[in-house]
C-alpha cells in the first residue's frame, strides 16, 4: 500500500480456539496500525476457522457479507447434555448406558435427517441475542431464566461423515450448510432431544461465508497488508458486479440514480466497479432505475 494511506480492504482470518473475535479484531487493528476493524458474524471462543474482517471504509461492505450463508465442520458428542449446548459448558445430564447403546446408526442418521430444510430454531441460552436490551448469555449467567423465541432457519446440508463409539458417548463428524442466525449448538442439542440421549457441542470450525472460503484465509501471524483483498475484490465475490462509465461513476457519487440501469445487473444489492478497477458502491434498485446505497470514498492514486 503506497505512501501513508490507511489500510483499506476485506481481511480473512483463521481464528484459532481460545480468542474470542474481538480478540482478533484487536490483533489486527495492531497489525495493520489502525483502529477502524469491524467483523462480519462471530466466532464462540472454543470455535475456528473463518472470521472475515473489513478493514477502513471498507467495513462498509461488512452488511452485504453477514446474511450470508455459512458452511461449518462438527464434532457432536450425543450421551450428555449441558448448561451452554458446547463442551465449554457443565454438564447437566448424562444419558443411562443401555439408552445410549440402544441408539443405532440409522435413528441418529433419522435425527439427522429431520433437521434439514427449513426448520423452527430455539437459539442456546447463551446466545448473543437480546432480551429486553441485554445478551441472553449476560442474563444466563447471572442466574436469571431466559426464555428465547424459536426462529426460521435453513439447514441445506447436515451431512453426518463419521459416528464413533466410545464407553459412555457417541461422537459424531459432520458438515453443515445452513442460512445466517443458526446456531450449531442448537443443533447438536436438539439431536441429542430427539433421541432422549442429550447432545451437545465438541468442536467447531467455520469453513465458508458465501463466497469467501478458509483456504483463502491467513493465521494471525501473518495479517498484514498483503494479506488484504481490495474493496472491489471483495464485493466482486460478495455481490453481481456492475462496471460502469467515469461519467456514471461520478453521477453514483454525487447521489444520482443511474436511469434505466436495473436490467443490466442479474440482482441486487451489485457492486458498480469503476472503469480503473475502484469499487463506486453497492447499488440499489429504484424501479427501473439503481441508486447507490453505499458509496466508497474515491481513490486517489
Amino acid at each position: 500500500m503506497a505512501g501513508d494511506a490507511a489500510p483499506t480492504g476485506v481481511l480473512l482470518v483463521d481464528k484459532p480456539g481460545g480468542l474470542t473475535s474481538h480478540d482478533v479484531v484487536s490483533r489486527t487493528r495492531r497489525a495493520l496500525n489502525t483502529r477502524k476493524v469491524g467483523h462480519a458474524g462471530t466466532l464462540d471462543p472454543m470455535a475456528t476457522g473463518l472470521l472475515v474482517l473489513g478493514v477502513g471504509a471498507a467495513t462498509r461492505l461488512l452488511t452485504y457479507v453477514v446474511g450470508m450463508d455459512k458452511t461449518y465442520e462438527t464434532t457432536i458428542l450425543l450421551g450428555a447434555s449441558t448448561d451452554t449446548d458446547d463442551a465449554d459448558g457443565t454438564v447437566v445430564h448424562r444419558a443411562d448406558a443401555a439408552r445410549l447403546a440402544a441408539v443405532t446408526d440409522e435413528e441418529i442418521r433419522a435425527g439427522v435427517s429431520a433437521l434439514i430444510g427449513d426448520i423452527e430454531q430455539v437459539p442456546s441460552t447463551v446466545s448473543a441475542i437480546k432480551v429486553a436490551g441485554k445478551r441472553a448469555y449476560d442474563l444466563a449467567r447471572a442466574g436469571e431464566d431466559v426464555v428465547l423465541a424459536s426462529r426460521a432457519v435453513t439447514v441445506s446440508r447436515f451431512e453426518v461423515l463419521d459416528i464413533r463409539r466410545r464407553d459412555g458417548a457417541i461422537e459424531l463428524d459432520a458438515v453443515i450448510d445452513c442460512s445466517s442466525g443458526t446456531y450449531i449448538r442448537a443443533l447438536a442439542r436438539d439431536l441429542g432431544t430427539a433421541l432422549t440421549v442429550g447432545g451437545h457441542l465438541t468442536a467447531l470450525r467455520r469453513t465458508r461465508i458465501g463466497a469467501f472460503d478458509i483456504a483463502r484465509a491467513v493465521d494471525l501471524e501473518h495479517i498484514d497488508h498483503q494479506a488484504l483483498w481490495g474493496p472491489a475484490a471483495a464485493a466482486a465475490l460478495a455481490l453481481p458486479t456492475l462496471t460502469v462509465g467515469d461519467d456514471e461513476a461520478r453521477d453514483l457519487r454525487h447521489g444520482k440514480r443511474l436511469s434505466g440501469a436495473a436490467s443490466r445487473v442479474t440482482a441486487t444489492p451489485a457492486a458498480a466497479i469503476g472503469s480503473d478497477g475502484a469499487l463506486i458502491g453497492v447499488l440499489e434498485r429504484r424501479g427501473a432505475d439503481l441508486k447507490s446505497a453505499m458509496n466508497m470514498p474515491e481513490e486517489h492514486s
